[in-house]
């Protein structure tokens, strides 16, 4: 297993990119395409051969094609989703439907590249993947500080939910569950309701 929060070379930290692609072309073409925009990346020839080899590293961004052996793009995607991974995706595909691009979309794909795409749409994407992971970074970083307690009064206020429901729900009083908000607020770096809803 290769693992690591944040890999560096020479005090760099490397952005990472796993490149699944059944089509051996494909994969040299983008490995070197994007190896020359200074990304590591990782081939993988299926999405068995990726998701047994349990890579950790970040931040990083999943480029996948949408036609492959064992398990398309999508169910990838959707296999991700269950083990609760919040690495990015971008799908790639030439023969896939409106439909499926819609489903992707609604799984959290970062972007659904129609082949031929240009070099250009394609860091594009990468990049964005990549801020998207490194936010998701920080803000689970965040989370780590809060105790069980904060992390469920940061659930339901997240959810809409005021300081009566936080009294009635979790069997704390008015002066506890006020405290326990002020907590989340302080160590999430928040100052409103607003900007702690924003960082999900």
């Amino acid at each position: 297993m290769i693992n690591s929060s944040a890999s560096k070379n020479n005090g760099v930290v490397n952005k990472h990119v796993f490149l699944i692609d059944d089509d051996e072309f494909i994969r040299a073409n983008l490995s070197t395409t994007l190896r020359d925009a200074d990304y590591e990346v990782h081939t993988f020839s299926n999405p068995i051969e990726f998701l047994q080899a349990d890579l950790t590293l970040s931040p990083a961004v999943i480029l996948t094609d949408m036609v492959m052996p064992f398990m398309t793009g999508i169910e990838l995607q959707a296999e991700l989703n269950k083990r609760s991974s919040f690495t990015p995706i971008v799908l790639m595909s030439g023969e896939s439907s409106v439909a499926q691009s819609v489903t992707a979309m609604k799984q959290g794909a970062v972007e659904f590249l129609v082949k031929p795409f240009d070099k250009e749409h394609l860091i594009e994407a990468i990049v964005r993947g990549h801020q998207i992971h490194a936010r998701k970074i920080y803000v689970n970083n965040l989370l780590a500080k809060l105790t069980p307690r904060e992390r469920e009064v940061f659930d339901m206020l997240i959810e809409g939910h005021g300081n009566s429901a936080l009294v009635q729900n979790l069997g704390i009083s008015l002066p506890t569950a006020k405290q326990h908000k002020s907590e989340v607020m302080r160590k999430l770096d928040v100052k409103s309701l607003a900007d702690l809803i924003s960082l999900i």
